[in-house]
């Protein structure tokens, strides 16, 4: 059957106030671009005409301006699932404009067919390459799309023709069996494939194909700087050193890193170290330095969930992608982020800390423990089931009116049995085998800036002598300080004594 090109605007009619809607895509790569921008027209239109209309938003990561930027703008989003990354959305969340779920991403899929989120009404699908049959190519994000056009009731499909190259062969669509019914997940090194390269769309759900030629509109990142570039170092040279000591084996472990500048400095680094050999990675995204790796040598192969290049250096991609074929894979991210796979293949997983305290605990989504970031994202999914868990920060924020190291953590996202290594710029704290006094000594000599070192110091002199050594009035007194006067470092722990 052939399918009806249609309007931006007449998809967005197919969307009803209350619906719940799933786009494809992860981080912005692979999510709508058109057809979300003509809904927040609508429902800007039906505001002004005194009608309701909001949708519970549902995504494979965090999107874009095309999505959740122009929805918020708009006022059309009641909930959002599972993670968000624009300014906008982050304001609403915190203003209270908008409901936030923020589950770990290794569940939203499984959570979704289990009923947990209720009925799909819509999926927003960007493809690059479709046939009559309902069979699709789809672009450089596969978030929850496997799911999600299994579960909608109706499927509005949005055509890239801003790919001018093949993503044929680039995916690895699979949706494992709910339970009782589950098997194993055949994957035993990153390079596996286990489903399909092209996402079968039931035909009769297909509502109409939307013509795009947007781009996924990222930004490259910031040059390497002092801060990351030590950071980036002193994690290398710590994974060189585990090597030396044999507690990695000497063809090295499948690598996981996060998103952001701390992350792509720590791809860097283990690319510039003569003690890292060469190396598979095994994520949920991978960045513009993967591409360089690459092109280097140093990665052989990275699974992932999406191709979150910036606008160049996708670009890039695109006309040499014949070089990548053989190296990049992206799966679910159900898939990608699974915690079988995750412990199967025996993870180096590198994640950015918002902070840390001195005992191991782990912020990675509120900051003074109220205001939502980003998300949790996977870092959980990837901590918890690691063969090694590492968390990344710089030792101070705000010119040194903050310390990313405090003595208790505002919100907890991972607690201290989970994190095992923490790295600054100022150096290695691991927390291995180690209580919690000896976790406190180790991350305030290692990774603690020196101007708050005799702060934590003073702490743990009027902290409780058990076994978690804490003053519960002074607990949060930088981050009280640093409220009242702009300055964590003017902390006066004498009131507590």
């Amino acid at each position: 059957m052939s399918f009806p090109f249609i309007s931006a605007e007449e998809a967005a009619s197919h969307i009803k106030n209350g619906d719940n809607v799933a786009t494809s895509g992860f981080t912005a790569s692979g999510t709508p671009k058109v057809v979300t921008v003509a809904l927040a027209e609508k429902a800007r239109r039906l505001h002004e005409q005194g009608e309701p209309f909001k949708i519970n938003l549902y995504s494979g990561a965090s999107t874009n301006d095309y999505v959740d930027g122009a929805l918020t703008r708009a006022e059309a989003i009641n909930q959002r699932m599972p993670y968000q990354g624009t300014h906008v959305t982050r304001a609403a969340v915190n203003e209270g404009g908008m409901n936030y779920y923020d589950p770990h991403l290794s569940h939203v899929s499984q959570d979704m067919r289990y009923g947990f989120v209720g009925d799909l009404d819509v999926a927003i699908i960007e493809v690059t390459e479709m046939n009559p049959s309902g069979d699709v190519i789809l672009g450089a994000g596969l978030g929850q799309s496997p799911t999600i056009v299994q579960m909608a009731k109706k499927v509005i499909i949005e055509y890239s023709s801003y790919y001018q190259t093949s993503f044929r062969g680039f995916h690895d669509n699979y949706v494992p069996l709910d339970p009782p019914h589950r098997r194993e997940i055949p994957i035993y090194k990153p390079s596996d494939r286990i489903g399909d390269t092209v996402l079968h769309i039931d035909p009769k759900k297909i509502v109409g194909v939307v013509p795009s030629n947007e781009s996924e509109s990222i930004r490259s990142f910031t040059q390497l700087n002092d801060t990351t570039r030590a950071i980036g170092y002193n994690v290398a040279d710590f994974l060189a050193s585990e090597i030396k000591a044999r507690r990695i084996p000497p063809e090295f472990l499948p690598i996981q890193s996060g998103v952001g500048n701390v992350a792509n400095a720590a791809l860097y680094g283990l690319a510039e170290h003569p003690g890292i050999p060469r190396f598979e990675m095994f994520t949920e995204v991978v960045q513009d330095a993967v591409m360089t790796l690459m092109e280097e040598g140093k990665c052989s192969f990275a699974s992932t969930c999406a191709l979150a290049f910036s606008d160049d250096a996708m670009l890039k991609f695109m006309d040499e992608i014949d070089f990548y074929r053989d190296k990049l894979l992206m799966r679910p991210s159900e898939i990608s982020n699974h915690p079988e796979i995750v412990r199967r293949l025996g993870l180096l997983a590198m994640n950015t800390a918002l902070e840390c305290d001195i005992f191991g605990f782990i912020n990675s989504t509120h900051i003074n423990g109220t205001y939502m970031m980003n998300g949790i994202g996977g870092s959980g999914d990837f901590c918890r089931n690691a063969f090694l868990s590492i968390f990344l920060c710089p030792s101070i924020q705000k010119g040194g009116r903050i310390s990313a190291i405090v003595p208790m953590v505002s919100h907890v996202d991972h607690t201290d049995h989970c994190a095992r290594v923490i790295v600054t710029e100022q150096g290695v704290a691991d927390l291995r085998g180690k209580d919690p006094r000896q976790r406190a000594y180790h991350i305030i000599e290692n990774c603690v800036h020196p101007d708050y070192k005799e702060i934590m110091w003073d702490y743990l002199k009027i902290a409780s002598k058990a076994h978690m050594p804490h003053n519960l009035r002074a607990a949060f007194a930088l981050h009280q300080t640093y409220q009242e006067s702009g300055d964590m470092r003017l902390v006066d722990f004498s009131r507590f004594i």
